[in-house]
């Protein structure tokens, strides 16, 4: 579990700031090198701390590598936030909202940090299984959990009849994500504006008509 500080301790904000220091050069490493070669004293020297200073923050490697991810998601959109904050589309009514999720997902999912954990992510996961469940604890299933709870709030008001509100919105997910993510990841040109936003009004209306069909 990463460790926090009081605010009332009065070595808060150094702590916080180390914290910080370790945190940027632990991404760095794994964007480089991938996560098996990353050793935490490497990443202790690079952040220019002890290594006894990295363990007062962070349990374990898989512990830094989580705070990493949460790091970089918070930094784009903030598409991971906590769970009991709401995003600006959270009241809007679902032709609304709809849109403006999907934007906010496909601009943090195409961004750069996103891009390259997933790819370090996929390259380590095999070796090292842990990074796996940390990627699908931390980013798939906060942000499915995110959209199922808006779907939750709308059911009376809109007489949807849906079975499983976490599968629906993995289902809004690959709807998304469909053909710009892989093209992303293979390396070709990032889609525009425009072409992010004709994916989200596509991948809107085909969720809507999923959701009116009540076959999920």
């Amino acid at each position: 579990m990463v460790k926090v500080w009081s605010q009332n301790d009065p070595k808060a904000a150094l702590m916080t700031r180390k914290r910080k220091m370790i945190v940027d050069a632990a991404l760095q490493a794994f964007l480089e090198s991938g996560y098996g070669e990353s050793s935490v004293n490497r990443i202790a020297d690079a952040a220019g701390v002890s290594i006894k200073t990295l363990y007062r923050h962070f349990d374990s490697k898989d512990d830094l590598f989580s705070a990493v991810m949460q790091t970089a998601c918070n930094d784009v959109g903030n598409q991971n936030q906590p769970d009991d904050l709401e995003p600006l589309w959270f009241q809007k009514p679902p032709a609304e909202a709809f849109l403006m999720a999907g934007r906010d997902y496909l601009q943090h999912s195409l961004s750069a940090p996103q891009l390259a954990l997933y790819r370090v992510v996929m390259r380590d996961a095999a070796r090292f299984p842990e990074i796996g469940r940390l990627y699908r604890q931390e980013v798939i299933t906060r942000r499915d959990r995110l959209f199922a709870r808006y779907l939750e709030h709308w059911l009376p008001a809109t007489g949807w009849r849906i079975a499983d509100t976490q599968q629906a919105a993995a289902v809004f997910a690959a709807l998304l994500r469909a053909g710009l993510f892989d093209d992303a990841l293979l390396g070709n040109p990032l889609p525009d504006e425009a072409e992010i936003e004709r994916q989200v009004a596509t991948a809107s209306r085909r969720m809507m008509a999923i959701l009116d069909t009540g076959l999920i």
